[in-house]
């Protein structure tokens, strides 16, 4: 096998799903930037009408695109076909957000002519995607990129490469030109190389914090190139008085072991009053213990697949023996049916001991819950982090909520429910390690098209009245 050559298996099974080459860079970008001045010149009906077709593709190959995703990702299928509905979703509600983020006005005036604002796009994206959703969250970015007049050089995960390529194909299909959306295939290297490509004009990103990081230090000398970083979260769900118990522990699981918790927004951190903890506890460990962690395609269908692979694996469960030896005790144990696959068992530990719990984003199936007194230290504990993305309230008064609105750093803000599970009709973004302010989902629109201003007549018309010598 090549040097280039890349291989995908099923993290569920270890079976071979996919396999390529590695692109080049310079040769997708100098594609891109030809295509780009007559998709920016098309008329922007016509470039929705395409994308409309894109997602007639994606709907006429729906259950097919979540096998892939649910083979690849390790993910349930019905936790993939949902996936799928919102690639589909997406379309329509960037249409909306394009005509009320970034549609034209004008002013005008009898003796100033006419003031203008519109929109034009950057020109060539460099959409950088994640593992996690690998359908979904690049095309977050890529749909309304195309919409605005960009053109886009997509980079998936090489984790994920077969997915991205499917989604590549059915803008194709749709009658995107193939110049317009291209795959680029490769590891870091290929990433690395494509942000820093002189040729690209923006860089969108979800992924990590580290490698976030790591772009957002590239280009600081570049300020010409716009830069959306959607980051992770150390995420914290907060419980106060309740009497629902059963509602909040669900509310609780389905926050922290949803797509096992390979979710930017999943809870990470559960912080509970001291009047609420033994109860709600036990309530969240019997849930817990009662969830089917199984191979995407089981029946019954499982709530949580595997995580994506056996590194992925082997650091949550070094992690939670991490965490054990510093004073958390196992309130439910992260367990490991098969060495060979990484197949992970949700887990709950008591977090509650350890001076100094570390603020790092496991990705993964476990949850560590916090004791405190009061609903005061619990938001002094949920803001005890660098990150920002997501935070949740169960239980308490309006009142409670409204406090914990004001006092809370993040990005998404819930009261009675997950963390996770955020609308694509609204903005998608946190504070901190967690993003750059440039907020995803309906805001997209924002980073995609830049604002020009013009004052505007038909025929010049100019004094000056004052400081003119006498002719």
């Amino acid at each position: 096998m090549s040097s280039t050559s890349l291989v995908s298996t099923e993290p569920a099974t270890g079976a071979e799903i996919w396999r390529g080459e590695a692109g080049d860079v310079d040769t997708v970008v100098s594609r891109g930037r030809e295509a780009m001045r007559d998709w920016a010149r098309m008329p922007l009906a016509q470039r929705m009408e395409l994308i409309r077709r894109f997602a007639n593709a994606v709907r006429k190959h729906a259950e097919q695109f979540a096998e892939l995703i649910a083979r690849e990702t390790g993910k349930p299928l019905w936790e993939a076909r949902t996936e799928v509905e919102a690639v589909i979703g997406k379309v329509e509600i960037s249409i909306t957000a394009y005509a009320e983020r970034t549609g034209m006005k004008k002013l005008n005036s009898a003796l100033q002519g006419t003031a203008a604002l519109r929109h034009k796009p950057h020109g060539l994206m460099a959409v950088l995607g994640p593992y996690n959703f690998p359908a979904h969250l690049p095309n977050g970015h890529i749909v309304p990129a195309l919409i605005a007049g960009n053109v886009v050089v997509f980079k998936p995960s090489e984790k994920t490469p077969a997915v991205g390529e499917f989604l590549t194909r059915c803008f194709h299909e749709g009658g995107v030109p193939e110049g317009v959306v291209q795959c680029l295939h490769g590891g870091a290297d290929a990433g690395k190389a494509l942000v820093e490509h002189a040729g690209v004009d923006g860089v969108l990103f979800t992924g990590s914090a580290r490698a976030g990081i790591a772009i957002n230090r590239k280009l600081a000398t570049n300020p010409g190139k716009i830069v959306a970083l959607e980051m992770g979260g150390n995420n914290p769900i907060v419980v106060t008085n309740t009497p629902k118990l059963q509602d909040a522990a669900v509310t609780i699981v389905q926050s922290a072991f949803t797509t096992a918790g390979q979710r930017c927004t999943a809870a990470r951190r559960l912080i509970v009053v001291d009047s609420m903890f033994d109860a709600l506890i036990a309530e969240v460990k019997a849930l817990t213990e009662r969830l089917i962690v199984d191979e995407p395609f089981a029946e019954p269908q499982p709530f949580m697949g595997c995580v994506i692979d056996n590194g992925a694996a082997d650091l949550m469960s070094e992690s939670f023996v991490a965490l054990m030896g510093r004073g958390g005790k196992p309130i439910v144990h992260l367990r490991r049916p098969d060495e060979k696959l990484p197949f992970l068992t949700p887990a709950i530990l008591d977090a509650t001991e350890i001076s100094e719990r570390p603020d790092i984003e496991l990705f993964g199936p476990l949850l560590q819950a916090i004791r405190v007194p009061d609903l005061d230290t619990a938001i002094a504990e949920a803001n005890n982090t660098r990150y920002g993305l997501s935070a949740s309230l169960i239980g308490g008064s309006p009142q409670d909520f409204e406090h914990f609105w004001q006092e809370i750093r993040a990005g998404i803000v819930n009261w009675n429910r997950p963390t996770n599970g955020a609308s694509s009709a609204a903005p998608f973004g946190g504070v901190g390690l967690s993003g750059n302010h440039r907020p995803a989902a309906f805001y997209a629109a924002d980073y995609c098209a830049y604002p020009v201003a013009s004052n505007e007549m038909e025929q010049p018309r100019a004094t000056i009245g004052v400081g003119l010598k006498d002719s």
